[in-house]
């Protein structure tokens, strides 16, 4: 079974360029332009980086995410908090769907559309991770 690059279309370069994706294989690649030289760097590789990330800002705010996720499905009652809270427990487990199926099309448009975007070098190296913030008030 092929592994999908997760974050296809939204991994760009240190010139502002998307990166293209190309499957070898079974195994996709981010393809970095260095100067004339496409470098292949394993998409599993780059999306560990930004998915880690991703891992750590979640674990850093789940108390406030799972209550907000209540909120919003209209089930803000301790018993359906902590089934979210089950849901959320198995990051790993998601990656690893994810490496499977990949996000779906419309939902990586969207991150795209929000401003989710992450910047690697042409090693592969996350250098910077662009995400979504508050919507501004006067807009």
């Amino acid at each position: 079974m092929t592994k999908h690059a997760i974050f296809d279309g939204l991994v760009y370069d240190e010139e502002d360029n998307v990166v293209e994706t190309i499957v070898i294989g079974n195994e996709t690649f981010y393809k970095v332009n260095d100067a004339g030289f496409m470098r292949h760097i394993s998409s599993s590789q780059v999306d560990r980086q930004i998915f880690d990330i991703l891992k750590k800002q979640f674990e850093d705010n789940k108390d406030a995410i799972i209550e907000q996720t209540a909120k919003i499905l209209g089930q803000d009652d301790p018993f359906s908090q902590a089934v979210l809270a089950n849901q959320f427990e198995n990051f790993e487990d998601q990656f690893n769907m994810l490496m499977n199926i990949g996000i779906p099309e419309n939902d990586r448009l969207y991150l795209g559309m929000t401003g989710f975007r992450a910047i690697i070098n042409i090693h592969g190296d996350l250098i910077e991770l662009k995400q979504p913030t508050g919507i501004d008030p006067e807009e």
